[in-house]
C-alpha cells in the first residue's frame, strides 16, 4: 500500500510539473506538452471520454436512423457532429488496439484476434494478441503529461498483469479482459472455467469477481460515473474510456427494458430495413438514390413459420433493450459530468468497435465437449430469451438491416464491417449538429486527443522505439465545416482474416478469399480470389464491381495495398496450390 501511493505521488508530482512548466528534461519518456492552434488561449486544458460500443450497428441510434431509444446519445449527436464516413477494424480487439495507440494493428499486436490466430500467424511479430512493446497507449502519454486516466469496460487487449489496463497507463481501472462476457456475471463459476468459457476481471491490476446479478452496461456505467465524481477535485483534466459490452451477444437484458419493445419487430427485418434506409436519406446520411444492398444467406421473413418469427422478433426485441441500457448509462456519465461542472470543458467521443454481428449464435461458442456444454445450463427456451441463463445472438437478417444500405457486417472488410457510427461532442466542436462526411478513421481519434490536449507524440516510450501514428486529426473539421480529414489522395487501408480492402477518396478495392463449401461468415480463407472495385459515392452499397471496366485504378489501389501490407508485416496464406492439386492441411487444424 505504501509503494502504491508512493507511486501514485510520483506521478501526481511528475504531472504537475508538466501542467505547470512544459519542461520534459527531467522526466524520462514523458509525453512533451505543447500548445495547439485549436487551444491557444484556453485556460484549462479538456477531458476526454471516449466511449465504445460493441458491435453496434451502423443505424441503431436514433441519430443515425434507428427507432431504439437512445435520448442521450441523440442529445450528443445534436449538440455535436456525427462522423458519417467513419470506419473501424472489422472486429473489435484490433479496432481496439488501434483506437488506444494510433497505429495500425498490425504494427502493436493486433494483426488478427487473439483467439483465432493462424498456425501461420502465431508467434509472429505484430501477432502477439496483446499490446506489443513496440506499442504507446494515449492513456500512458496523456497520464505522463499531467492527466487523470479511468477506464470502465471491455479490454480485450491482453490478460496479464503486466499486459492489463493498469500496465497501459490507465491509473484507475476495472477491466472485462475477454472479448464477451455473461452481462450478469453468470460465466465466472467452475463449470465456465472448465469450458474454457469464462470472464476474467481486473480491477486496477488485480483479479476481481464480477459482482454477479448486476447487469454490465449498468455496472460501467456507474463506475465510470463515479470515476468522474472522485475525480473532479482532483485539479487535473480527466482521460476517461468507457466500453460497454452491449450489444454483444449473448444477448441479455433487464426485462423491464425488453418490456418497452414487445411487438416492435414483428414486421421482421426486411421491413425495419426499409425504415430504417427511409429515416437515413431523411437525415441526409445518405444519398436519396441509394439502394441497398441485397441480403446475403437470409431467409425471407414470409418463409419464417409464425413460431420462427416469434423467436427472431424476441431476439431484436432484447438486443433493442441492450442499445436502450446502453444509452441510459451513457446518461448517467453525462449526469455525473454536469453534476460536477466538469461536462462544458470534456469532449465526448461516441463510436461503435465494427459492424452489427451477423454470425447465428445459439450456444456458447467455442464449446465443443457435450458434456461441458450440457453442465452450463444454457436454457434458450423462449421465455428464458435475455435473461443470464440464456446464450443467444440475433443473427444476419437483423444485423444486415442495421448495416443497410451497405455489404454485410462484422468480420468483413466491406463496409457493413467496418462503417461505423460516431460522434464529436464538446468544446472543440463548432456548429452543431453537423454531419462531417469525409473518410475518418479509429486511428484518427488519438491524434485528435493528443492535439487538443497539446501533448506531443514521441517516437520513442521508455527507452523503446514506438510504431508510427497513421491517424489524421479531427481537429480543423470539427471546427469548421469546410474542413475535410483526408483529401481524395489519402490511402486507408484494411486486412482481418485475409480479407483485405482499401480506400483512396471514393475508390475503394476489396478482396474476400473463398470460404470453405461457400459459408457466408467463415473466418477461414481459401485462396485465389479476386480484388473488387467500387466507387462509393455512386455505390455506397458496393453492389457494382467496375474491376473489369476500370482497371488502371484497380491496379493502384493493389499496388497501394500491398505497399501496406510490406511497411505492416501483413501475414497471408501460402499461396494457393496449382490446379487439380490437392490442398495442404494446415497444421493444427
Amino acid at each position: 500500500m505504501k509503494t502504491h501511493h508512493n507511486t501514485l505521488r510520483a506521478r501526481l508530482l511528475a504531472g504537475a510539473l508538466i501542467a505547470a512548466t512544459g519542461l520534459v528534461g527531467g522526466l524520462a519518456n514523458a509525453a512533451e506538452p505543447t500548445a495547439p492552434a485549436a487551444t491557444r488561449g484556453v485556460e484549462k486544458r479538456p477531458n476526454f471520454l471516449i466511449i465504445v460500443a460493441d458491435d453496434l450497428g451502423y443505424s441503431d441510434l436514433g441519430a443515425f436512423g434507428g427507432e431504439i431509444e437512445t435520448p442521450n446519445l441523440d442529445a450528443l449527436a445534436k449538440a455535436g457532429v456525427r462522423l458519417s464516413g467513419f470506419h473501424t477494424a472489422a472486429t473489435c480487439s484490433p479496432t481496439r488496439s488501434m483506437l488506444l495507440t494510433g497505429s495500425d494493428n498490425h504494427q502493436v499486436g493486433l494483426g488478427s484476434m487473439a483467439e483465432i490466430l493462424t498456425p501461420g500467424q502465431q508467434g509472429k511479430p505484430g501477432y502477439e494478441g496483446y499490446l506489443n512493446d513496440r506499442s504507446v497507449t494515449v492513456a500512458e502519454l496523456l497520464r505522463d503529461a499531467g492527466y487523470r486516466t479511468v477506464m470502465a469496460g471491455k479490454w480485450h487487449l491482453g490478460l496479464t498483469d503486466d499486459q492489463s489496463p493498469a500496465a497501459r497507463g490507465f491509473e484507475r481501472s476495472y477491466a472485462l479482459l475477454q472479448g464477451l462476457q455473461n452481462h450478469y456475471g453468470e460465466d465466472q463459476n467452475e463449470a465456465y472455467k472448465a469450458a474454457g468459457a469464462s470472464s476474467t476481471f481486473r480491477e486496477d491490476g488485480k483479479v476481481v469477481t464480477y459482482p454477479k446479478g448486476v447487469f454490465s452496461a449498468d455496472f460501467y456505467g456507474d463506475r465510470m460515473a463515479q470515476y468522474v465524481r472522485d475525480g473532479a477535485k482532483d485539479g487535473r483534466p480527466f482521460f476517461g474510456y468507457l466500453t460497454f459490452t452491449e450489444p454483444h451477444w449473448p444477448l441479455q437484458a433487464p426485462p423491464e427494458t425488453i418490456a418497452k419493445y414487445k411487438g416492435r419487430y414483428d414486421a421482421g427485418y426486411e421491413a425495419l430495413r426499409e425504415q430504417r434506409l427511409a429515416k437515413l436519406k431523411a437525415l441526409g446520411l445518405v444519398a436519396k438514390d441509394v439502394k441497398p444492398h441485397p441480403f446475403v444467406d437470409v431467409p425471407a421473413w414470409s418463409s419464417l413459420t409464425p413460431e420462427q418469427k416469434k423467436v427472431e422478433a424476441r431476439r431484436m426485441e432484447i438486443y433493442a433493450a441492450m442499445v436502450d441500457r446502453l444509452d441510459q448509462n451513457v446518461g448517467k456519465v453525462v449526469a455525473a459530468l454536469k453534476e460536477t461542472g466538469q461536462y462544458d470543458n470534456t469532449v465526448i467521443v461516441f463510436l461503435s468497435d465494427n459492424g452489427a454481428e451477423g454470425s447465428r449464435i445459439d450456444t456458447v461458442r467455442a464449446v465443443f465437449d457435450p458434456a461441458k456444454l450440457a453442465a452450463l445450463q444454457i436454457d434458450n427456451s423462449f421465455d428464458n430469451l435475455g435473461r443470464a441463463s440464456s446464450h443467444v445472438g440475433y443473427g444476419p437478417g437483423w444485423a444486415q438491416a442495421a448495416t443497410s444500405p451497405t455489404r454485410l457486417v462484422k468480420g468483413y472488410s466491406t463496409e457493413g464491417g467496418i462503417h461505423t457510427p460516431a460522434i464529436v461532442e464538446g468544446p472543440a466542436v463548432k456548429g452543431a449538429g453537423r454531419i462531417v462526411d469525409s473518410l475518418a478513421h479509429v486511428t484518427d481519434v488519438e491524434a485528435t486527443v493528443l492535439e487538443l490536449a497539446g501533448v506531443k507524440r514521441p517516437e520513442t516510450y521508455r527507452g523503446r522505439p514506438v510504431a508510427p501514428a497513421i491517424g489524421h486529426s479531427w481537429v480543423q473539421a470539427l471546427a469548421s465545416p469546410d474542413a475535410s480529414v483526408r483529401g481524395p489522395q489519402d490511402t486507408v487501408a484494411w486486412e482481418l482474416f485475409f480479407r483485405r480492402a482499401v480506400r483512396r477518396g471514393d475508390w475503394k478495392a476489396v478482396y474476400l478469399p473463398t470460404a470453405p463449401g461457400g459459408a457466408a461468415y467463415s473466418r477461414e480463407a481459401v485462396l485465389p480470389a479476386n480484388w473488387q472495385l467500387f466507387n462509393l459515392k455512386s455505390d455506397p452499397a458496393e453492389a457494382v464491381d467496375l474491376a473489369s471496366s476500370q482497371p488502371d485504378k484497380l491496379k493502384e489501389l493493389v499496388e497501394a495495398w500491398n505497399r501496406y501490407a510490406a511497411d505492416n508485416g501483413v501475414i497471408l496464406p501460402p499461396a494457393a496450390p496449382p490446379a487439380g492439386a490437392a490442398p495442404a492441411k494446415p497444421a493444427g487444424r
